[in-house]
């Protein structure tokens, strides 16, 4: 059993509000964001058909929060990629042998928020890309830094964007995202979608993703949403 389903199973001993009110309130000292620079290379913002972007940075939950508050989203799904379909499932990826991450597909208006500045974000504030296989609490390899890049120019500006920011040393250690071809995504349960909207007093979600959202806002105030988008209302 990982992190992750030991929190859901504490739940109902922890929905103690003057627990979660604690937890909530101090949440911001767990996790630190990193203010990075935008990438040099990247697709200039222009209108067209909506483009998706596939990113796995530890547990979906706090990443697919977070892109629900960035303008210019018009979607994002938690789901499993970099595995078969046969195996996309929560119980068999929890056993980090399925070759899928936890990923999040994310579904934005290229007229107003550009791929590079989707990664800027990713790095920044949704993860540590310097910690391999693992997330905070969450260990194996379904927790890993990936971008699953759907066609070339993806590749080039992810690419890139990594070399950019291991040259500029912008972390305290080595980046150890990987770069791989988007095989397939597979969206998660239906539990897991909006999972942070739809509980936010779990204990692990005040500890470790809203903390994410409040960086979001600190760090990028241009690019935050107040009202954020769902799963639920987008289909």
């Amino acid at each position: 059993m990982n992190w992750k389903q030991s929190w859901i199973l504490l739940v109902a001993a922890a929905l103690c509000a003057a627990v979660y009110v604690r937890i909530s309130t101090s949440a911001s000292a767990s996790e630190s964001a990193v203010v990075i620079p935008a990438p040099a290379l990247d697709n200039p913002k222009a209108a067209g058909p909506v483009q998706t972007a596939v990113l796995a940075g530890g547990c979906f939950w706090g990443v697919q929060a977070v892109y629900q508050h960035v303008q210019g989203v018009r979607n994002a799904v938690s789901g499993y990629s970099g595995g078969s379909k046969a195996t996309a499932d929560y119980e068999t990826v929890s056993d980090g042998k399925s070759g899928h991450a936890e990923s999040v597909q994310v579904t934005f208006d290229p007229k107003e928020i550009s791929y590079g500045e989707i990664l800027q974000i990713y790095f920044s504030v949704i993860h540590d890309p310097t910690q391999l296989n693992k997330q905070g609490p969450d260990e194996g390899t379904q927790y890993r830094s990936n971008i699953f890049y759907s066609d070339d120019s993806q590749k080039r500006i992810a690419e890139a964007y990594v070399a950019q920011l291991a040259k500029a040393k912008v972390f305290g250690g080595k980046i150890v995202t990987r770069v791989d071809a988007l095989k397939g995504f597979y969206p998660a349960e239906g539990y897991h979608q909006d999972f942070l909207i739809n509980n936010p007093s779990n204990p692990y979600i005040a500890k470790f993703d809203i903390p994410k959202v409040q960086n979001l806002l600190k760090v990028f105030p241009s690019r935050y949403r107040v009202q954020p988008v769902t799963v639920k209302a987008s289909k």
